[in-house]
């Protein structure tokens, strides 16, 4: 069999996309609570909104999400019921600081947490848990402008600090930053960056790319310091590159669009600056703020492990011309071998064995595949059911992608993690209607329903992927 025995079978969800209860709990203000629902949900980046808070004109989606706050049992429940290994969720920042900068931690959010995973420990599933998952206190981007300030660098391991040592013995596998490298590309949900008029892009962003790396590295050290046990990966936005032809320039940008891509973990992994970036960074005349001790930081704490997102490959085309697809943010030319969801996203299974194996060529660490799924539009029958065979064909083909990867390939794999194991609240528009789940949510795009949870067509698929090891994918 291709996968090992302890193979981490399960599912992902985000704090900010499920939990809700913003404001019980003794839970602080949070950037991705006053993002609003709809296309145009990001203009705080540009600075047009000062005053990051709510206003009646607009619909805030994180605010309730699906409850999971009031319905973790029972979604923890179904989640068992499928017969999860591992459950990776995300903390609320602001539920244990509500502020950020906070001396004390609030011990209602401390203990909300501690709940969670002690009943993922009765029910036998390892908690795989992201300390920051696009989510950065309101105070700390009012105050301190967000992650271009050194200064959340210490808040952030005060964070760390404080969970590792709370659940020491409860939570073995943690993420540092989820897909850090959209830090670049949507920075306001990546680290709190509200751009000033005048300002270098590039240099704020920079700026705050090295503070996350640094407290990346920090986090590492202070987790292996009170578990050495603990095992600390880092996770990007993962998708390979292809070059639309073999047209040099083509074959050239593919690499350059990788190497943007690979930056962090290149970092993260490697435990230096790649020589490629700093060429760039001097081009651009940014200089990174880097102070004693930073670099050897960075050099003696490198993580265990590699997770990443994967939702399809991607095109590199030097002309301007070229026709774009949609895919997670990153714009690519389209592909014209390859089918797309109603979202856009071009659909490409070998891509992720192709990715895996460029990722693990590169780096030689374990990997774990923690973000991967169908976005769609799921319609119950009369009787309330959702036959989404669908998303069933699209799981089952990356799946056995993933396994050749595994048995043919030699990719050391730790686990596989869907995303959106339960329907929750899209992070790039906001909707419910871009459903991920095995289980269905009665919400729509403007917070009606019941928040009634539904088990789909696919949650009794996955339940025997599960219980096969991967080994039967086939819909019966």
């Amino acid at each position: 069999m291709p996968f090992r025995k302890d193979f981490l079978w399960g599912g992902a969800t985000a704090a900010n996309q499920c939990e809700g209860g913003y404001n019980l709990g003794g839970r602080g203000l949070a950037n991705v609570d006053v993002v609003p629902h709809g296309v145009d949900r990001f203009p705080i980046i540009t600075g047009e909104l000062k005053h990051l808070a709510f206003d009646e004109a607009h619909f805030y989606p994180a605010k309730e999400a699906i409850d999971m706050y009031h319905h973790w049992r029972e979604d923890l429940a179904l989640f068992a019921e499928m017969g999860f290994k591992t459950y990776r969720m995300s903390l609320a920042w602001t539920r244990i600081f509500p502020n950020g900068d906070e001396e004390e931690p609030n011990e209602e959010g401390l203990k909300f947490y501690e709940d969670i995973f002690k009943a993922c420990k009765e029910y036998g599933i390892e908690p795989l848990v992201t300390i920051t998952h696009f989510d950065c206190p309101i105070h700390l981007i009012e105050e301190y402008g967000g992650w271009r300030n050194r200064k959340v660098v210490d808040f952030y391991a005060r964070l760390a600090q404080t969970i590792f040592t709370r659940y020491k013995g409860l939570v073995k596998y943690w993420l540092t930053f989820n897909e850090i490298n959209m830090l670049l590309h949507a920075p306001f949900m990546g680290a709190g960056i509200v751009f000033e008029p005048g300002e270098d892009h590039d240099a704020v962003l920079y700026r705050a790319a090295h503070h996350e790396l640094l407290a990346s590295a920090i986090a590492t050290k202070i987790a292996h310091e009170i578990d050495p046990d603990n095992q600390i990966g880092c996770m990007l936005a993962a998708g390979e590159f292809y070059p639309y032809d073999c047209k040099p320039e083509n074959v050239l940008e593919a690499q350059r669009l990788n190497r943007e891509n690979l930056f962090f973990i290149d970092v993260q992994s490697r435990g230096k600056y790649p020589n490629y970036a700093l060429k760039e960074l001097e081009r651009k005349n940014i200089i990174l703020p880097i102070e004693d001790g930073d670099l050897e930081i960075l050099a003696e704490n490198t993580v265990d492990f590699i997770s990443f997102s994967y939702y399809s490959s991607r095109v590199a085309r030097v002309q301007d011309e070229a026709e774009l697809s949609a895919g997670n943010i990153f714009e690519s030319a389209t592909n014209p071998y390859l089918k797309s969801s109603e979202w856009g996203w071009q659909i490409d299974p070998k891509g992720l064995r192709i990715t895996m194996n460029s990722v693990y060529d590169r780096y030689q660490k374990p990997l774990f595949v923690v973000e991967n799924g169908l976005g769609a539009i799921d319609q119950p029958n009369a009787d309330g059911f959702v036959e989404d065979d669908y998303r069933i064909s699209y799981m089952a083909d990356h799946i056995a992608e993933m396994k050749k990867a595994v048995e043919l390939d030699g990719v050391e794999l730790l686990g596989y993690t869907s995303w959106g194991c339960i329907d929750l609240v899209s992070a790039g528009t906001g909707e419910m209607s871009k459903r991920y789940g095995f289980i269905y949510v009665d919400r729509d795009d403007m917070g009606n329903g019941t928040l009634a949870r539904t088990p789909k067509k696919s949650f009794h698929w996955y339940k025997q992927v599960i219980a096969s090891n991967g080994e039967d994918l086939s819909n019966k």
